[in-house]
């Protein structure tokens, strides 16, 4: 049986595609600017659901997509491929801080906290800067019957960057849309030189400029197949989905 990837997307001013990805792109006339999309349901998505059913077609009007293999291999994806879940938004920089000196992960999350002030606000967020350490990771292929990806644990391949320079994109989504969304902070890692990336596991930064745009919608796409018609979202994720998020059980 042929093997499939993990991926997952994010895109705000970047596309992040995991594996992982990135994109820069432009507004365009037609963009609907404060929309937060997704097209699967994320604990469906940590659940199992892996099938690849959403076009790259689709996420390519937004931007270039950059994938990072179980290999810690980062490269351009082709537009002809599927995936099973993305979180998406045009990117307009609203407010922008910059930041001098060292900053842990748990330090960057509270520096983040102290700027995002509404706690029910859905924020996209940039981050470029330098990095004494980045900390990322990736699943490997994987095949049916899938597992959760919280029983994967051990399969996943973590990588170390030192003092590199790039970006990091994610976003900030409320307590009150979990279970449709990954609650919480969610970052993904592509290098200046476009030659490292990941899921963002933890980090040590030196300076950075963090821009951020500030959502007021979100809609979402659902996969017509039978294993989304008989998935269990009755289920509590809350503690797979934090396992999952730190690349480690809780």
């Amino acid at each position: 049986m042929q093997k499939r990837h993990i991926t997952f997307c994010l895109l705000s001013l970047f596309i992040l595609c995991c594996g992982t990805a990135i994109a820069q792109h432009k507004m365009k006339p037609a963009d609907t600017g404060d929309n937060l999309f997704s097209a699967g349901f994320a604990s469906g998505f940590i659940g199992g659901l892996y099938d690849n059913w959403y076009p790259y077609k689709q996420l390519e009007k937004h931007g270039k997509i950059y994938q990072t293999r179980s290999t810690g291999k980062t490269t351009l994806v082709a537009d002809t491929g599927k995936l099973p879940y993305a979180v998406v938004c045009f990117f307009k920089a609203r407010k922008t801080f910059t930041h001098a000196g060292a900053l842990t992960k748990t330090g960057l999350y509270a520096l983040l906290d102290s700027l995002l002030t509404n706690q029910n606000g859905i924020y996209a967020i940039h981050i470029k800067g330098k990095f004494k350490l980045v900390k990322t990771r990736a699943f490997p292929p994987v095949e049916k019957p899938y597992l959760p990806l919280a029983a994967m644990l051990n399969r996943q391949h973590f990588f170390e960057h030192s003092n590199v320079q790039g970006d990091l994109v994610g976003f900030r989504i409320p307590a009150f849309m979990e279970g449709a969304h990954i609650s919480g902070y969610h970052f993904h890692f592509l290098s200046t030189d476009k030659t490292a990336g990941g899921h963002l596991i933890d980090l040590d930064a030196t300076d950075i400029t963090v821009e951020v745009d500030t959502l007021t919608s979100y809609t979402m796409d659902l996969p017509q197949t039978a294993d989304f018609n008989n998935f269990d979202f009755k289920k509590d994720r809350k503690e797979e989905i934090k396992s999952v998020e730190n690349g480690k059980k809780q």
